[in-house]
């Protein structure tokens, strides 16, 4: 049964697979019509043993697609695109539900190489779309934006890989870590700023960037986009503070604060006094997070996370704005 896979996850299984000298080929969600079990730009990796890594659907369509991968039947010529669920007997025997349809990408990946060069940028930190020419194959990356979004025509195929979202943790220390692994885990890139000397002995993780900025100048530097995200974890009411200021004038999605209720009206009214405006406090998550009855670091990293991609799903959809 395939597995839901990071796009990451996927690619670097890519370069494993080829370095082996195995046959490989990469599977992209171009299209959806009706209920689909996974989104445009979904991956899935097919060996010529009939492995695969990823997914593009509930499980019938990744069996059928490698059964006729193994058996050399998807034709000799790369890229190709195939229809699954065109009618409803089909969608049926497939299991998509609600007569769903998939349009799927085939491309025949001969080297390591291209994807190397993917995955460094993706390292890095950088955001970097992947296009693929429908007529010749050909495979080209170019520099993304955080609004940019997953294009198919009948010239090309245009995905985005790399951290779209990110993540600014005012604060160091045992939540901002369990928050920091979680967010990784979301593909977020995760910057923790925090000034004070006494927080960086702890070990950080090698993905999480780590600034000693003042806090109202990490918000400044990083939230700068509508798909970023600022917690202020430090239990430092003049550090929170001195990020929320900034913050709640910046484009970014989601700002929360940790906090008890009490300590948050609290806050409310020092950001009051400090010229923000009632507006802008609506925008601000304080206490941060689901109340979901969390008591330790790790369970409060879940309720954080979980209001988080509540929200990041309504901002993915322009639903929400700075004001």
């Amino acid at each position: 049964m395939p597995r839901y896979s990071t796009d990451r996850e996927v690619l670097e299984t890519a370069v494993r697979w080829l370095g082996r000298g195995r046959r490989v080929a990469l599977v992209t969600v171009a299209r959806t019509w009706g209920s689909s079990p996974r989104p445009v730009g979904a991956l899935m990796l097919m060996g010529d043993d009939g492995t695969c890594n990823g997914s593009v659907s509930g499980g019938c369509v990744e069996e059928d697609l490698l059964m006729r991968y193994r058996d050399h039947q998807l034709g000799d010529t790369f890229p190709t695109v195939i229809d699954y669920g065109i009618d409803r007997e089909e969608a049926t025997r497939l299991g998509l539900p609600c007569g769903g349809r998939l349009e799927l990408l085939i491309e025949q990946l001969d080297s390591a190489a291209p994807l190397e060069r993917l995955l460094d940028r993706i390292r890095a930190g950088q955001l970097v779309t992947r296009r693929v020419c429908l007529a010749t194959g050909e495979v080209s990356l170019h520099a993304a934006a955080p609004a940019d979004e997953f294009d198919y025509t009948s010239d090309y195929l245009a995905k985005v890989f790399g951290p779209r979202w990110q993540l600014l943790l005012i604060g160091d220390g045992h939540l901002a870590r369990y928050v920091a692994q979680l967010a990784l885990m979301l593909d977020y890139r995760v910057i923790i700023c925090d000034p004070r000397d006494d927080y960086e002995a702890d070990e950080v993780m090698d993905a999480v960037e780590r600034v000693h900025m003042m806090p109202d100048e990490a918000v400044e530097a990083y939230a700068t986009h509508p798909r970023c995200a600022v917690v202020a974890v430090t239990h430092d009411p003049k550090l929170d503070d001195m990020a929320l200021l900034d913050a709640l004038k910046s484009p970014a999605f989601y700002i929360g604060a940790l906090g008890s209720r009490r300590n948050s009206e609290q806050r409310r009214e020092r950001l009051k006094t400090l010229g923000i405006t009632d507006q802008q406090l609506q925008r601000l998550h304080a206490p941060v997070g689901l109340p979901i009855g969390s008591h330790s670091p790790p369970e409060i990293a879940v309720s954080i996370l979980a209001e988080i991609t509540a929200l990041r799903h309504q901002a993915g959809k322009g639903d929400v704005s700075a004001t």
